[in-house]
């Protein structure tokens, strides 16, 4: 999904930053991470119930 934002880099200097692999990485990084914390703790106790 970032790198969708890579079209927006010509608009200035913080959309430039969408180039760099790093950057994109790092987002894409702290988002799992964000959904893991958030979702992780229910799928696992949904799975436990349906594994029995």
């Amino acid at each position: 999904m970032l790198y969708l934002l890579t079209a927006l880099s010509d608009g200035g200097d913080f959309f430039n930053l969408f180039r760099y692999i790093t950057f994109r990485a790092g987002g894409a990084f702290f988002t799992a991470l964000f959904f893991g914390f958030i979702f992780g703790r229910p799928l696992i106790n949904v799975l436990r119930r349906k594994q029995g």
